[in-house]
């Protein structure tokens, strides 16, 4: 081992690290950014096993904060690319990374940008996304990051133990809804875990979750485009407590319209949107796109 170079352990973040490096930089975690620094080197090691990152994986990383997960991702990974909003965190992360694992800096990239907003990532295509997501972004990044880099075919992500139970649940579950729809368009999708709040600063007052995706090895076979199938998704869950007859009537032009595409796509017109698979509204969007074609 190299004297200059801390080994894997020291090169971690552990809470004094955390502390004394917020401080440096005057940072105070915000409500507003959903901002919680992991603090404990055995957790993030443990993200990094169960994303099963590989030595030849390129790695995205959203929202690496103070840079607690991004040194675990960089041992195991071959490249990482983490993307920050905040200007003061986007600053400084090179500079930890320079001082706790030079032999891996080359390997890193920064994107200083709202990860909703990004269209290309530096170097080789991402294989793979980690990240610990704030709460109140966490689904439409994870999608837009889904949809923008098909390379991705791995992905873990830390969230409120809620929307972990959102986006993992399946037909029938009382959660069950347009993430949990969504996210099955690009992925198998599953709980991976569950995370104290002890381990972030500041501690949060909710629990947390690991999710993990998996992207399909073929795309959604349908005639329909994603948007055409996610506005009935939409459609169906702006009112969940409804019959999809009704809830899909304005979708449709009319509730006797939204029956027929349903018939056609062999869902029973009084069945609700929780009840249904990815597949199913992608069948009814096809129904619904067969019958305009055939009236026009």
């Amino acid at each position: 081992m190299s004297t200059t170079e801390p080994d894997a352990s020291d090169a971690l973040l552990g809470p004094a690290d955390i502390r004394e490096l917020a401080a440096a930089l005057g940072v105070r975690p915000t409500k507003q950014r959903g901002q919680n620094f992991v603090i404990d080197a055995n957790t993030v090691r443990r993200i990094v096993r169960t994303a099963g990152v590989r030595p030849e994986d390129v790695v995205v990383e959203v929202g690496p904060g103070l840079g607690s997960l991004t040194l675990a991702l960089l041992e195991a990974a071959d490249r990482l690319v983490a993307v920050e909003i905040d200007d003061v965190l986007a600053g400084a992360l090179p500079a930890t990374i320079a001082a706790r694992m030079p032999a891996r800096a080359d390997r890193f990239s920064l994107v200083h940008a709202d990860a909703m907003h990004v269209q290309e990532l530096p170097g080789p295509p991402p294989t793979a996304l980690v990240a610990n997501l704030p709460y109140n972004v966490a689904v439409p990044v994870l999608l837009h990051m889904l949809d923008r880099f098909p390379t991705i075919d791995r992905t873990l992500v830390m969230v409120q133990a809620e929307v972990a139970d959102r986006l993992a649940a399946k037909p029938g579950n009382k959660v069950y809804g347009v993430p949990s729809v969504k996210a099955n368009w690009y992925a198998e999708v599953k709980r991976a875990g569950a995370i104290g709040r002890n381990v972030f600063w500041p501690a949060p007052n909710v629990d947390s979750g690991l999710v993990a995706l998996v992207r399909r090895t073929e795309p959604l076979k349908t005639t329909a485009s994603k948007a055409e199938v996610f506005a009935v998704v939409d459609a169906a869950f702006a009112q969940r407590r409804k019959t999809l007859r009704a809830a899909l009537a304005g979708w449709a032009g009319s509730a006797p319209a939204a029956e027929a595409a349903l018939v056609a796509a062999g869902v029973s017109p009084q069945a609700r949107g929780e009840a249904l698979t990815v597949e199913e509204f992608a069948r009814i969007a096809e129904a619904a796109k067969a019958a305009k074609e055939t009236s026009a």
